[in-house]
């Protein structure tokens, strides 16, 4: 069961996700709150395995609180889906940057919401696909010299690793890439959780920023 703490400043908006999330056999919805520093410490304390939050909230705004819950240095980092009505660079960086693993607008379908949750829950990223490109694009051309992460060099990797790194930056899943090396999909994984502490990274999503800002993937035109 994956254990879900909201936040959102509205209280239909609230309602509306809690309805939605724990009609999903596989989600609880633990609390849901009104700002950030609620969501920190009821998160904390109940012990969530994702925290979906707004960004813009009294007190403590979402990408605060994604920081405090798994920004650099946090130990027992909490994942974090960033959820918004507001299609702002500044928001979506912001909430990268903070240490976020998911970033998805509000108007997107329910089932993309579903899974969104499930695949930060799983140490997977997760980002509205209209956004991708942008993003990658800022991050790399307009940003690269306030990289997401501290910059590695490349040989830290292994020939394996460096496969993986390779297809994950260019948007496959496990499955997938499981199915391009002729391994098992536990492989991929096994590979994975080895290789996101060396590149400084808690997410797919933010080793695949990885990829593209230090020149390990090229950005496509």
């Amino acid at each position: 069961m994956i254990r879900v703490v909201l936040a959102d400043d509205q209280a239909m908006v609230r309602a509306g996700l809690t309805a939605l999330l724990g009609a999903a056999p596989d989600i609880e919805v633990l609390a849901a709150v009104e700002d950030g520093r609620a969501a920190v410490d009821t998160a904390r304390r109940l012990g969530a395995d994702v925290v979906c939050t707004d960004v813009r909230m009294p007190g403590m705004d979402g990408i605060s609180a994604t920081r405090e819950l798994c920004g650099p240095g946090v130990e027992d980092p909490i994942p974090v889906l960033v959820l918004t009505t507001f299609d702002v660079d500044d928001y979506l960086f912001g909430a990268l940057e903070a240490g976020a693993s998911g970033f998805l607008l509000k108007d997107a379908e329910p089932a993309d919401l579903i899974a969104a949750v499930r695949s930060v829950a799983a140490g997977n990223g997760t980002i509205d696909t209209s956004l991708t490109k942008r993003v990658v694009r800022e991050m790399v051309d307009r940003r690269g010299s306030r990289p997401l992460v501290a910059t590695r060099r490349p040989d830290i990797l292994t020939a394996r690793e460096l496969d993986i790194l390779l297809l994950l930056a260019r948007g496959m899943s496990n499955e997938q890439i499981a199915d391009d090396l002729v391994v098992e999909v536990s492989t991929v994984k096994s590979h994975l959780a080895r290789m996101m502490p060396k590149l400084g990274v808690r997410s797919r999503l933010q080793a695949a920023v990885w990829a593209y800002q230090n020149r390990i993937v090229e950005l496509p035109d």
